[in-house]
């Protein structure tokens, strides 16, 4: 039971000098058990206690200044100076109606940055940390929110230090505590005793959370959680901010500013020509129109939109955005790096064939079941116990393995490594199992996987209740260059010891690898030492066998590779695969450059200079036996070559190459915490369609951003051309500064906003990728909007003069005048949009389902308001609006007509879609 020492007060007391503290005084202070853990209860009892081991979330803005601040834009400050001179001249209405769009401009950002913000806080909040912790004796895999103090964490290789600790145990463990201390060289830790007054980063028996696991393994207990960590009381350097800055939107920006120039000269001349030919209140009014016309209000809030919905889109397709650039990045990626191993197969390993003893045998079944069997391919072997090597081959396999099989919803899986499943799956069919045989020669060390040597061992006692000093075994297995250069004999069928062969093994491993396995090789040396060094295997290990296996490619894998690369998407699959293995998937997957499957291996890369890798790197599509460290390089020689490139990764070493990469791509499911901070991309499933989903989702956002600008400039334009000149030839005003800004908000947010929720293009995948350095307004979307601002102004000035001359009644004019504009923009809005593709598609039985509701809710939307615009009367008395009959309504939409084939002829000039 939890006593009063673990109070708050004191815990925080001892925080400063847990490094003073013998290992064993800090374990009595925390009330825990170096061995067993805590029980469940203390653990929930603490948790209460101490609260969840997560920081204090930084005090945001108050909404107050969030609204106010959505006033800071050029282009507001000009409606807002409009406003003004509207009431210093005495026309209040007019002024309150501009003042009261810039707060509805204001509130619809506002309201659209805070939802925006609060879908990136969730998904970056559903991206947990993890944390192998002890407890009731059981090892256990719980989110780092639920450590408390006294629970006994163990640390490997890419993991995320969750809590600050007293190391216990350490082997070769190196800690990067950049983000705490400032040191950009990993910290190697020891358990011994310091001084209390050593510093923060010179304490080698301490981990800090924050830090970051990049080399080796170490047990400590937690001292401290949350906010009373070293990070949390300078939680600032970690501070998670949402940044909804983009490179469009800074380009927007740039636009933006460079549009406020442009109005304020045609505001100025419009001033100046309507003071020498109206009186100055008309004069005023034109000016007043023309800002108003120019200023595109709604824009913002509907890049703002997009954007949201795209991160949406994308969660929805196992893709969580980190870093909101990524959504348009994803938009012009030329290359995807992809690794082979769970992205782009299923990541469940089959064991189908054992080279042991001299010997060639086929395993039968798929996947983690027991079910199956071990055949002699070209001997008559019935007994295959007879095979000594074999049988050794399979219990490497069992013992140096850190993973287990069971049963979940009736279904065999492995708990840990995939590969390891496959070793134990393979064993199991010879009726040999781990459990039996961990009993038998229990453990007594361990050296872990690492990259850097490409092997694990194992030291094991040799039966049951051996004493320490008497004889032991070493079990090895790894890639087949790291356990042949350091074996001279093998076991032959009988179990005897005989001259090692290498070729013949790597003719074994050829075979095997054109079959698309992948090739373990096992070893074993006989030892009698207490613990296991690096040293202890360097030489006279005994050659086992061969295990190869496979790992299937994912189906939607294999079709979402077809749709990148018919993309105009190069696909290059890294792994540390055989050459042969890898080549072999990447053939069955269609991956391929002009037809070709070129494969380069990472000693080839290494013994390359800058510009002869920039060659292979574009010439290549399989790079087997890949270095971590390889990967930075080749991204840098594609980046070289002008590609935008997207880089997938989930090991410690691939941090370097998902930060140099235009998009990194972490696993979240198998990811380390290291490769899931430096990238800008998460994907849930780890599964390389969804990398083409998101590339595909984000082709799709930037296409809907550009579709909603050629549909608002062009009335922008329309509307400036009308008052410019008017003004010049000394006419009425067709339109009104108050009627254009019901136009450009009220109207153009109706009509704009369902742009976001347009579905992609069935063809967006059938396109090349877009150009990173592509203007916002190409030459063919200048012409664009130029054209459609041509037609809408003609259509407002003529049928302006057209009524008023044949009636007399100038708000009828100007009635009509806006609402045969609206028709020309639903007309024009059908153009843009998939609508009416989709029900085409639909109706010729080629588009399973069609999306349209968000399109027709906008055009019903927009018929709506133009109802209330003509027949309310306060509307009409603040608008100088004036109702119309059905034949003048048909007299508008016929206007609006021609815009059908003028919008075709636009098409071909500059295609939306």
């Amino acid at each position: 039971m939890m006593t009063q020492t673990l109070a708050p007060r004191l815990l925080q007391q001892q925080s400063q000098v847990w490094h003073a503290l013998e290992i064993e005084q800090a374990i009595a202070i925390l009330e825990t058990d170096a061995v067993q853990g805590l029980t469940s209860s203390d653990a929930q009892q603490r948790l209460a206690q101490f609260g969840a081991n997560e920081l204090t979330a930084k005090k945001h803005k108050p909404w107050w200044l969030k609204f106010l601040l959505q006033y800071n834009q050029p282009l507001l400050y000009i409606l807002i100076a409009a406003g003004a001179t509207k009431a210093i001249i005495g026309e209040f209405v007019n002024a309150a109606v501009i003042w009261g769009v810039t707060t509805t401009n204001a509130i619809i950002g506002y309201v659209q940055e805070s939802k925006a913000e609060g879908a990136i806080a969730a998904l970056a909040q559903s991206i947990t940390t993890e944390a192998t912790v002890i407890r009731d004796g059981q090892k256990l895999r719980l989110a780092s929110r639920e450590l408390v103090p006294g629970d006994i964490v163990l640390l490997t290789s890419g993991d995320k230090v969750p809590a600050d600790l007293r190391l216990i145990q350490v082997r070769n463990v190196q800690i990067d505590e950049s983000a705490l201390t400032g040191e950009s060289v990993a910290v190697e830790k020891q358990p011994h005793v310091l001084t209390s007054e050593t510093l923060l980063a010179e304490r080698r028996n301490m981990a800090y959370a924050g830090g970051f696991v990049t080399f080796g393994q170490a047990t400590g207990v937690v001292v401290a959680t949350g906010n009373a960590t070293e990070t949390g009381r300078i939680s600032q350097l970690l501070e998670q901010k949402t940044d909804l800055s983009t490179p469009l939107s800074r380009k927007l920006e740039k636009f933006s500013h460079t549009w406020l120039y442009l109005v304020l000269g045609l505001a100025t001349l419009t001033l100046l020509v309507g003071w020498q030919t109206k009186p100055w209140r008309q004069a005023i009014e034109a000016t007043v129109a023309l800002i108003v016309g120019s200023i595109p209000e709604g824009l913002p809030a509907v890049v703002t939109v997009t954007l949201a919905i795209g991160v949406s889109r994308m969660a929805r397709r196992h893709a969580i955005i980190r870093k909101l650039p990524a959504v348009e990045a994803l938009g012009s990626a030329t290359v995807i790096c992809s690794d082979k191993t769970g992205t782009l197969t299923e990541n469940q390993m089959t064991v189908q064939a054992i080279y042991a003893g001299d010997r060639r045998y086929a395993v039968t079944g798929n996947g983690y079941s027991p079910e199956g069997e071990i055949v002699a391919v070209d001997t008559q072997e019935s007994d295959l116990q007879l095979n000594n090597a074999l049988q050794e081959c399979l219990i490497a396999g069992l013992l140096c393995n850190d993973s287990h099989l069971e049963v979940k919803n009736h279904q065999w899986v492995v708990v840990g490594d995939p590969t390891e499943g496959a070793l134990i799956a393979a064993g199991n069919k010879a009726n040999l199992f781990q459990s039996a045989l961990e009993e038998e020669m229990p453990r007594v060390d361990v050296i872990p996987f690492e990259s850097e040597f490409q092997y694990m061992a194992t030291l094991h006692q040799e039966g049951r209740g051996a004493r320490s000093e008497e004889r032991g075994v070493i079990y090895v297995k790894g890639s087949v260059e790291a356990i042949l250069k350091r074996c001279e004999q093998q076991l032959d069928p009988q179990g005897k010891l005989t001259f090692l062969h290498p070729q013949t093994v790597h003719q074994e491993v050829e075979k095997m690898a054109r079959q698309g396995l992948r090739v373990l090789a096992l070893a074993k040396k006989r030892v009698s030492i207490p613990t296991l060094e690096h040293s202890d295997i360097d030489s006279g290990l005994i050659f086992l066998g061969l295990q190869g296996m496979i790992d299937p490619p994912r189906t939607e894998a294999i079709k979402a590779v077809q749709a990148c690369q018919a993309a105009g998407i190069q696909v290059k699959m890294i792994t540390g695969d055989h050459a042969v293995t890898a080549s072999a998937i990447a053939s069955c997957m269609g991956i391929h450059k002009n037809g070709v499957v070129k494969a380069f291996t990472g000693v080839q890369l290494a013994a390359m200079d800058q510009r002869e890798l920039a060659a292979v790197a574009e010439e290549g599509v399989v790079f087997a036996r890949v270095a971590p460290e390889q990967k930075l390089r080749l991204v840098e020689a594609l980046q070289s070559r002008g590609e935008i490139v997207a880089m997938t990764g989930d090991g410690v070493n691939d941090a370097p190459a998902l930060k140099q990469a235009d998009i990194g791509i972490a696993m979240g499911g198998t990811g380390t915490e290291v490769a899931k901070e430096a990238a800008d991309m998460l994907l849930t499933d780890d599964n390389f369609a969804s990398i083409a989903a998101a590339v595909e989702e984000g082709r799709a956002v930037y296409k809907n951003i550009i579709k909603a600008m050629c549909f608002i400039l062009p009335v922008n334009g329309g509307e400036s051309m009308t008052i410019l000149l008017s003004t010049l030839l000394a006419r009425d005003l067709p339109i009104l500064s108050l009627q254009i800004l019901w136009l450009n908000v009220i109207n153009s947010i109706a009509m704009t906003v369902p742009l976001a929720f347009e579905p992609k293009s069935r063809n967006v995948m059938q396109q090349p990728p877009r150009r990173p350095n592509e203007a916002i307004l190409s030459k063919s979307r200048i012409q664009r909007i130029l054209a459609i601002s041509v037609f809408n102004w003609i259509v407002i000035f003529g049928v302006f003069e057209y009524v008023r001359a044949t009636t007399g009644n100038i708000d009828l004019a100007r009635t009509m005048a806006i609402n045969s504009l609206i028709a020309g923009r639903i007309f024009y809005l059908l153009s843009l949009s998939q609508l009416v593709p989709n029900l085409m598609a639909k109706i010729k039985g080629t588009a399973a389902e069609v999306d349209i509701p968000a399109i027709a809710f906008g055009i019903i939307g927009a018929i709506i308001l133009q109802m209330v615009f003509c027949y309310v009367p306060i509307i009409n008395s603040i608008f100088s609006t004036a109702p119309l009959d059905f034949h003048q309504w048909l007299f508008c939409l016929a206007v609006g007509l021609p815009m059908i084939p003028w919008s075709i002829f636009v098409n071909r000039l500059d295609p939306p879609n």
